[in-house]
């Protein structure tokens, strides 16, 4: 999804403190044109600050935004208002308008209008009051107000709160034409099993620091890969498999291979040992057990 070296957003030396508590401390990162970024963290990481401050919504202490090259301040977001489209936190509902009439404030045009509301299928309920509509629903209106204007870059935080699987599978086929349309993302979410399928790019976000920024095919080189095997005789394998030097341990039903290694040698082992196999499969990790296993090794 990555067309073009042109920088969408640079981020330097960005600081924010509330009151004695630092939230944001000296965060650097830069992404191009066309890519999907997922922001990522524990829960206090400062993930919605650093949004905030892109969008120019909040004072930061020190630090530059830059989106498209332009500046981006507190009082500086001539390029936020043209070119970036955003839902953070909750989406700014007015209960007594439709959903039609939320979008009206966005644009005036309505083939615009009509795209997302279809894209998103909201046809059903779009004339709606939003005072009627459920929690999905609003998240939805939320999105489609930030994606229809077409924005060159699209904020999204936690997007997928309250959308049932349909709908997050909808939204991730629409992120990823629009991106490979040329459109940016900025995405923050803790449903990283659904985020994972989307992104090319993570920044991992801890205690207000930039602790990694990592392309998906660098996470996927180093995740760890282990080998499950199920037998009819686990604690007579797990010997076996010990006295050969594997490295191997017992999980619940299943024996765990915790390092790479050559697959038919292990097998002809347990089978030498007349020890019948179930089950052999090959196990990688996935971006939140990267993820968490980054974070506690840095507490560690």
């Amino acid at each position: 999804m990555q067309n073009g070296q042109a920088k969408m957003i640079q981020v330097t030396g960005l600081r924010k403190k509330f009151g004695h508590h630092v939230v944001l401390r000296d965060v650097n990162f830069a992404f191009s044109t066309g890519e999907v970024v997922g922001l990522v963290g524990p829960n206090g990481a400062g993930k919605t600050t650093i949004m905030k401050a892109l969008l120019g919504l909040l004072a930061t202490d020190a630090g530059n935004v830059r989106i498209l090259g332009q500046p981006v301040s507190a009082n500086i977001h001539t390029v936020v208002t043209q070119q970036v489209g955003a839902l953070i936190e909750r989406p700014a509902i007015y209960p007594f308008l439709t959903g039609w009439q939320h979008l009206q404030l966005m644009t005036t045009s309505r083939e615009q209008m009509t795209w997302v509301v279809q894209a998103l299928q909201m046809e059903a309920y779009i004339h709606r009051p939003a005072k009627r509509y459920s929690l999905g629903m609003k998240q939805k209106l939320g999105i489609a107000m930030a994606l229809v204007n077409r924005p060159r870059l699209v904020i999204l935080d936690e997007p997928m709160n309250g959308l049932d699987p349909q709908s997050v599978k909808r939204l991730r086929h629409l992120i990823g034409q629009l991106a490979g349309e040329g459109t940016t993302f900025l995405i923050s979410s803790h449903i990283l099993s659904e985020l994972e399928k989307i992104i090319d790019t993570v920044i991992l976000i801890d205690q207000g620091e930039v602790l990694l920024q990592r392309t998906m095919a660098q996470f996927r080189e180093s995740a760890r890969q282990s080998l499950v095997v199920r037998t009819t005789e686990n604690a007579r394998a797990l010997r076996v498999l010990l006295q050969d030097d594997y490295p191997v341990t017992q999980r619940g039903s299943d024996l765990i291979v915790t390092k790479p290694v050559v697959l038919t040698p292990l097998l002809q082992a347990l089978l030498n040992a007349h020890i019948q196999i179930l089950k052999v499969n090959q196990h990688r990790e996935d971006l939140e057990t990267v993820l968490l296993r980054l974070l506690a090794e840095r507490k560690a």
